[in-house]
Protein backbone atom coordinates (compact mmCIF):
# COMPACT_ATOMS: atom_id res chain seq x y z
CA UNK A 1 0.00 0.00 0.00
CA UNK A 2 3.10 2.15 0.75
CA UNK A 3 3.82 4.68 -1.91
CA UNK A 4 7.40 4.25 -3.75
CA UNK A 5 9.76 7.38 -3.43
CA UNK A 6 9.19 8.17 -7.00
CA UNK A 7 5.53 8.35 -6.68
CA UNK A 8 5.30 10.01 -3.30
CA UNK A 9 3.65 13.64 -4.05
CA UNK A 10 5.81 16.34 -4.11
CA UNK A 11 5.38 19.27 -0.95
CA UNK A 12 4.05 22.62 -2.27
CA UNK A 13 5.96 25.43 -2.06
CA UNK A 14 4.61 27.74 0.74
CA UNK A 15 3.08 31.21 -0.77
CA UNK A 16 4.79 33.30 1.25
CA UNK A 17 8.32 32.09 -0.39
CA UNK A 18 6.87 31.82 -3.61
CA UNK A 19 5.24 35.25 -3.70
CA UNK A 20 8.39 36.83 -2.60
CA UNK A 21 10.34 35.25 -5.19
CA UNK A 22 8.22 36.61 -7.45
CA UNK A 23 7.90 39.91 -6.36
CA UNK A 24 12.31 39.92 -5.98
CA UNK A 25 12.62 38.93 -9.75
CA UNK A 26 9.51 41.73 -10.75
CA UNK A 27 11.67 44.14 -9.44
CA UNK A 28 14.53 42.60 -10.51
CA UNK A 29 13.05 42.91 -13.86
CA UNK A 30 12.29 46.68 -13.54
CA UNK A 31 16.10 47.91 -11.77
CA UNK A 32 16.43 50.10 -14.72
CA UNK A 33 12.69 52.08 -14.38
CA UNK A 34 13.58 52.02 -10.56
CA UNK A 35 16.82 53.33 -10.87
CA UNK A 36 16.12 56.09 -13.24
CA UNK A 37 13.06 56.97 -11.43
CA UNK A 38 14.95 57.19 -8.36
CA UNK A 39 18.14 59.02 -9.98
CA UNK A 40 15.50 61.99 -11.61
CA UNK A 41 13.52 62.39 -8.31
CA UNK A 42 17.02 62.77 -6.00
CA UNK A 43 18.68 65.50 -8.77
CA UNK A 44 15.69 67.11 -9.08
CA UNK A 45 15.61 67.49 -5.42
CA UNK A 46 19.00 68.26 -5.37
CA UNK A 47 19.28 71.24 -8.18
CA UNK A 48 16.55 73.22 -8.78
CA UNK A 49 17.54 73.50 -12.75
CA UNK A 50 17.64 69.63 -13.32
CA UNK A 51 14.04 69.31 -14.46
CA UNK A 52 14.13 72.69 -16.93
CA UNK A 53 13.77 72.71 -20.64
CA UNK A 54 17.13 73.90 -21.19
CA UNK A 55 18.73 70.61 -19.25
CA UNK A 56 16.61 68.48 -20.69
CA UNK A 57 16.85 69.40 -24.45
CA UNK A 58 20.74 69.06 -23.62
CA UNK A 59 20.13 65.49 -21.40
CA UNK A 60 18.36 63.89 -24.61
CA UNK A 61 21.17 64.77 -26.44
CA UNK A 62 23.44 63.12 -24.53
CA UNK A 63 21.56 60.12 -24.01
CA UNK A 64 20.62 59.79 -28.01
CA UNK A 65 24.50 59.39 -28.25
CA UNK A 66 24.46 56.82 -25.64
CA UNK A 67 21.34 55.18 -26.90
CA UNK A 68 22.33 54.93 -30.37
CA UNK A 69 25.48 53.14 -29.23
CA UNK A 70 23.82 50.79 -27.06
CA UNK A 71 21.29 49.92 -29.87
CA UNK A 72 24.14 48.58 -31.31
CA UNK A 73 26.10 47.06 -28.90
CA UNK A 74 22.85 45.25 -28.06
CA UNK A 75 22.99 43.16 -30.97
CA UNK A 76 26.30 42.04 -30.29
CA UNK A 77 25.78 41.31 -26.94
CA UNK A 78 22.49 39.38 -27.49
CA UNK A 79 24.36 37.10 -29.69
CA UNK A 80 27.05 36.38 -26.94
CA UNK A 81 29.65 38.60 -27.67
CA UNK A 82 31.37 41.91 -26.49
CA UNK A 83 32.07 45.14 -29.13
CA UNK A 84 35.15 47.26 -27.15
CA UNK A 85 35.67 49.17 -30.86
CA UNK A 86 32.54 51.34 -31.00
CA UNK A 87 34.31 54.47 -29.41
CA UNK A 88 37.06 54.26 -32.10
CA UNK A 89 34.91 53.65 -35.02
CA UNK A 90 32.52 56.92 -34.01
CA UNK A 91 36.01 58.97 -33.98
CA UNK A 92 37.21 57.19 -37.36
CA UNK A 93 33.94 57.46 -38.99
CA UNK A 94 34.00 61.36 -38.27
CA UNK A 95 37.24 61.76 -39.48
CA UNK A 96 36.23 60.40 -42.63
CA UNK A 97 33.36 62.63 -42.71
CA UNK A 98 35.59 66.29 -41.76
CA UNK A 99 37.84 65.03 -44.91
CA UNK A 100 35.57 64.45 -47.32
CA UNK A 101 34.57 67.89 -46.64
CA UNK A 102 37.18 69.64 -46.04
CA UNK A 103 39.56 67.72 -49.02
CA UNK A 104 36.75 66.06 -50.87
CA UNK A 105 38.24 63.30 -53.23
CA UNK A 106 41.05 63.35 -55.75
CA UNK A 107 40.98 60.98 -59.48
CA UNK A 108 43.95 60.65 -60.68
CA UNK A 109 45.95 63.36 -58.87
CA UNK A 110 43.48 65.61 -60.69
CA UNK A 111 40.99 68.18 -59.22
CA UNK A 112 39.19 67.58 -56.01
CA UNK A 113 35.54 66.62 -56.44
CA UNK A 114 33.89 67.30 -53.30
CA UNK A 115 30.34 65.21 -52.64
CA UNK A 116 26.94 66.16 -51.09
CA UNK A 117 26.19 65.84 -47.36
CA UNK A 118 23.90 62.59 -47.95
CA UNK A 119 26.76 61.16 -49.56
CA UNK A 120 29.38 61.55 -46.89
CA UNK A 121 27.10 60.53 -44.11
CA UNK A 122 26.54 57.35 -46.41
CA UNK A 123 30.27 57.42 -46.46
CA UNK A 124 31.01 57.71 -42.71
CA UNK A 125 28.53 54.91 -42.41
CA UNK A 126 29.87 52.47 -44.91
CA UNK A 127 32.89 52.89 -42.62
CA UNK A 128 32.22 51.75 -39.64
CA UNK A 129 29.97 48.98 -41.25
CA UNK A 130 33.81 47.78 -42.48
CA UNK A 131 35.15 47.88 -39.51
CA UNK A 132 32.15 45.95 -38.10
CA UNK A 133 32.43 43.20 -40.41
CA UNK A 134 36.19 43.10 -39.76
CA UNK A 135 35.06 42.39 -36.09
CA UNK A 136 32.68 39.93 -36.92
CA UNK A 137 35.40 38.00 -39.43
CA UNK A 138 37.96 37.95 -37.04
CA UNK A 139 35.54 36.49 -34.36
CA UNK A 140 33.86 34.06 -36.70
CA UNK A 141 36.49 32.81 -39.34
CA UNK A 142 39.43 32.96 -37.43
CA UNK A 143 37.88 32.15 -33.87
CA UNK A 144 39.58 34.64 -32.03
CA UNK A 145 37.67 35.45 -28.83
CA UNK A 146 35.57 38.88 -29.35
CA UNK A 147 37.08 40.82 -26.56
CA UNK A 148 40.50 40.09 -27.63
CA UNK A 149 39.47 40.99 -31.79
CA UNK A 150 37.40 44.07 -30.96
CA UNK A 151 40.63 45.05 -28.53
CA UNK A 152 42.64 45.28 -31.66
CA UNK A 153 40.00 47.04 -33.96
CA UNK A 154 39.93 49.62 -31.30
CA UNK A 155 43.49 50.40 -31.79
CA UNK A 156 43.32 50.38 -35.30
CA UNK A 157 40.29 52.26 -35.95
CA UNK A 158 41.90 55.07 -33.41
CA UNK A 159 45.14 54.69 -35.79
CA UNK A 160 43.50 54.85 -38.79
CA UNK A 161 41.38 58.23 -37.51
CA UNK A 162 44.78 59.66 -36.27
CA UNK A 163 46.43 59.08 -39.71
CA UNK A 164 44.09 60.51 -41.26
CA UNK A 165 44.86 64.00 -40.64
CA UNK A 166 48.23 63.40 -39.03
CA UNK A 167 46.60 64.08 -35.47
CA UNK A 168 45.11 66.67 -36.47
CA UNK A 169 41.50 68.70 -36.56
CA UNK A 170 39.48 69.26 -39.19
CA UNK A 171 37.47 72.67 -38.06
CA UNK A 172 35.12 73.85 -40.00
CA UNK A 173 32.81 71.77 -41.24
CA UNK A 174 30.01 74.01 -42.46
CA UNK A 175 31.30 73.21 -45.55
CA UNK A 176 31.05 75.65 -48.60
CA UNK A 177 28.10 76.58 -50.82
CA UNK A 178 30.34 76.63 -54.45
CA UNK A 179 31.62 73.27 -53.33
CA UNK A 180 27.67 72.03 -53.01
CA UNK A 181 28.48 70.30 -49.78
CA UNK A 182 26.83 72.70 -46.82
CA UNK A 183 24.23 71.88 -44.21
CA UNK A 184 26.65 69.45 -42.38
CA UNK A 185 25.61 70.93 -38.95
CA UNK A 186 22.13 70.36 -39.33
CA UNK A 187 22.48 67.41 -38.54
CA UNK A 188 23.26 67.34 -34.70
CA UNK A 189 22.77 71.18 -34.51
CA UNK A 190 18.86 70.94 -36.11
CA UNK A 191 15.27 70.79 -34.45
CA UNK A 192 11.89 69.45 -35.55
CA UNK A 193 8.85 70.52 -33.70
CA UNK A 194 11.32 71.70 -31.15
CA UNK A 195 12.93 68.30 -30.88
CA UNK A 196 16.40 68.39 -31.36
CA UNK A 197 17.85 65.77 -34.39
CA UNK A 198 19.87 63.77 -32.45
CA UNK A 199 17.03 62.59 -30.06
CA UNK A 200 14.66 61.94 -33.42
CA UNK A 201 17.84 59.61 -34.85
CA UNK A 202 17.69 58.21 -31.87
CA UNK A 203 14.12 56.95 -32.21
CA UNK A 204 13.77 56.04 -35.49
CA UNK A 205 16.91 53.81 -35.66
CA UNK A 206 15.52 52.49 -31.84
CA UNK A 207 12.02 51.86 -33.94
CA UNK A 208 13.96 49.94 -36.45
CA UNK A 209 16.37 47.80 -34.00
CA UNK A 210 13.13 46.94 -31.86
CA UNK A 211 11.08 45.72 -35.37
CA UNK A 212 14.71 43.86 -36.67
CA UNK A 213 14.97 42.19 -32.95
CA UNK A 214 11.62 41.05 -31.90
CA UNK A 215 9.73 40.85 -35.21
CA UNK A 216 11.98 39.64 -37.53
CA UNK A 217 13.63 36.08 -38.40
CA UNK A 218 16.94 37.47 -37.81
CA UNK A 219 16.14 38.79 -34.37
CA UNK A 220 14.90 35.42 -33.42
CA UNK A 221 18.35 33.92 -34.91
CA UNK A 222 20.48 36.51 -32.44
CA UNK A 223 18.50 35.56 -29.29
CA UNK A 224 19.11 31.92 -30.42
CA UNK A 225 22.70 31.97 -31.41
CA UNK A 226 23.42 33.72 -27.97
CA UNK A 227 20.91 31.50 -25.82
CA UNK A 228 22.52 28.36 -27.34
CA UNK A 229 25.17 28.35 -30.06
CA UNK A 230 25.51 25.14 -30.70
CA UNK A 231 21.44 24.11 -30.59
CA UNK A 232 21.45 27.27 -33.06
CA UNK A 233 23.72 25.47 -35.53
CA UNK A 234 21.97 22.52 -35.45
CA UNK A 235 18.84 24.08 -36.01
CA UNK A 236 20.27 25.12 -39.14
CA UNK A 237 20.98 28.43 -38.03
CA UNK A 238 24.25 30.47 -40.19
CA UNK A 239 25.88 31.39 -36.75
CA UNK A 240 28.86 32.77 -38.63
CA UNK A 241 26.77 34.90 -40.36
CA UNK A 242 24.43 36.32 -37.86
CA UNK A 243 27.30 37.46 -35.95
CA UNK A 244 28.69 39.57 -38.79
CA UNK A 245 25.67 41.12 -39.05
CA UNK A 246 25.50 42.26 -35.62
CA UNK A 247 28.63 43.52 -35.49
CA UNK A 248 27.93 45.52 -38.74
CA UNK A 249 25.13 47.00 -37.08
CA UNK A 250 27.16 48.14 -34.25
CA UNK A 251 29.94 49.92 -36.23
CA UNK A 252 27.17 51.50 -38.45
CA UNK A 253 25.24 52.90 -35.27
CA UNK A 254 29.13 53.90 -34.09
CA UNK A 255 29.50 55.66 -36.96
CA UNK A 256 26.13 57.74 -36.97
CA UNK A 257 27.41 58.66 -33.56
CA UNK A 258 30.53 59.87 -34.94
CA UNK A 259 28.55 61.50 -37.74
CA UNK A 260 26.25 63.21 -35.14
CA UNK A 261 29.30 64.77 -33.01
CA UNK A 262 31.42 65.86 -35.92
CA UNK A 263 28.39 68.02 -36.95
CA UNK A 264 27.55 69.13 -33.47
CA UNK A 265 30.71 70.28 -32.87
CA UNK A 266 31.32 71.80 -36.61
CA UNK A 267 34.74 70.14 -36.24
CA UNK A 268 36.08 66.00 -36.67
CA UNK A 269 38.81 65.26 -33.78
CA UNK A 270 40.70 61.92 -34.02
CA UNK A 271 39.99 61.36 -30.36
CA UNK A 272 36.41 61.78 -30.30
CA UNK A 273 34.75 58.72 -28.78
CA UNK A 274 37.36 57.62 -25.83
CA UNK A 275 35.13 55.25 -23.36
CA UNK A 276 32.39 55.52 -25.14
CA UNK A 277 32.35 51.66 -25.09
CA UNK A 278 32.05 51.45 -21.34
CA UNK A 279 28.81 53.77 -21.41
CA UNK A 280 27.33 51.69 -24.16
CA UNK A 281 28.02 48.38 -22.08
CA UNK A 282 26.73 50.09 -19.34
CA UNK A 283 23.50 50.98 -20.81
CA UNK A 284 22.89 47.60 -22.36
CA UNK A 285 23.77 45.82 -19.40
CA UNK A 286 21.55 48.17 -17.03
CA UNK A 287 18.62 47.47 -19.28
CA UNK A 288 18.45 43.85 -18.28
CA UNK A 289 20.79 42.18 -21.17
CA UNK A 290 23.13 39.49 -20.04
CA UNK A 291 26.69 39.37 -20.76
CA UNK A 292 25.81 35.92 -22.01
CA UNK A 293 23.83 36.52 -24.54
CA UNK A 294 20.55 35.73 -25.55
CA UNK A 295 18.27 37.76 -22.99
CA UNK A 296 18.05 41.48 -23.09
CA UNK A 297 15.99 43.64 -25.05
CA UNK A 298 16.47 47.29 -27.07
CA UNK A 299 13.54 48.98 -24.88
CA UNK A 300 15.65 47.72 -22.19
CA UNK A 301 18.91 49.52 -23.38
CA UNK A 302 17.55 52.50 -24.04
CA UNK A 303 16.27 52.60 -20.46
CA UNK A 304 19.95 51.84 -19.51
CA UNK A 305 21.02 54.95 -21.59
CA UNK A 306 18.76 57.38 -20.11
CA UNK A 307 19.79 55.75 -16.83
CA UNK A 308 23.78 56.61 -17.80
CA UNK A 309 23.03 59.48 -19.25
CA UNK A 310 20.71 61.15 -16.26
CA UNK A 311 23.19 60.24 -13.52
CA UNK A 312 26.10 61.92 -15.70
CA UNK A 313 23.99 64.66 -16.12
CA UNK A 314 23.28 65.41 -12.62
CA UNK A 315 26.73 64.87 -11.39
CA UNK A 316 27.88 67.59 -13.47
CA UNK A 317 25.14 69.60 -11.96
CA UNK A 318 26.34 68.76 -8.86
CA UNK A 319 29.83 69.68 -9.46
CA UNK A 320 30.73 66.09 -8.76
CA UNK A 321 34.73 66.01 -10.47
CA UNK A 322 35.01 64.04 -13.07
CA UNK A 323 37.60 61.53 -11.69
CA UNK A 324 35.00 61.04 -9.31
CA UNK A 325 32.23 60.55 -12.25
CA UNK A 326 34.80 57.87 -13.63
CA UNK A 327 34.70 55.97 -9.91
CA UNK A 328 30.75 56.10 -10.37
CA UNK A 329 30.25 55.25 -13.62
CA UNK A 330 32.70 51.82 -13.02
CA UNK A 331 30.91 50.57 -9.84
CA UNK A 332 27.61 51.13 -11.58
CA UNK A 333 28.83 48.46 -14.44
CA UNK A 334 30.04 46.65 -11.51
CA UNK A 335 26.48 46.42 -9.61
CA UNK A 336 24.68 45.99 -13.33
CA UNK A 337 26.60 42.82 -13.69
CA UNK A 338 26.06 41.95 -10.01
CA UNK A 339 22.59 42.20 -10.27
CA UNK A 340 22.53 40.60 -13.38
CA UNK A 341 23.57 37.66 -12.03
CA UNK A 342 21.84 37.92 -9.32
CA UNK A 343 18.37 37.92 -11.32
CA UNK A 344 19.72 34.61 -13.05
CA UNK A 345 19.98 32.56 -9.84
CA UNK A 346 16.33 33.86 -8.43
CA UNK A 347 14.82 32.46 -11.66
CA UNK A 348 16.60 29.31 -11.58
CA UNK A 349 15.45 28.79 -7.90
CA UNK A 350 11.74 29.88 -9.14
CA UNK A 351 11.91 27.67 -11.68
CA UNK A 352 13.21 25.00 -9.62
CA UNK A 353 10.41 25.29 -7.62
CA UNK A 354 8.22 25.25 -9.77
CA UNK A 355 8.80 21.65 -10.69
Amino acid sequence: MSQTMTDAPKLPVPRTRSAGRSIAGLLLKLRSVLALAMLVILFSSMTSSFLTANNLSILTKHVAITALLAVGTSFVILAGGIDLSVGSVAGLSGMIAGYLIVHGIVFGGGDAHFLPVWAVVLAALAGGAAVGCVNGLLVTRFSIAPFIATLGTLYVARGAAMLISNGRTFPDLAGDAARHNTGFPALGQGYLFGVPSPVWMMAGVALAAWVLASKTPFGRHVYAVGGNERAALLCGIEVGRVKVWTYAISGVCAALVGVIIASQLEAAHPATGQSFELNAIAAVVLGGTSLLGGRGSIGGSLIGAFVIGVLADGLVMLGVSEFWQMVIKGVVIILAVAVDQLQIRIQLRMAGAGK
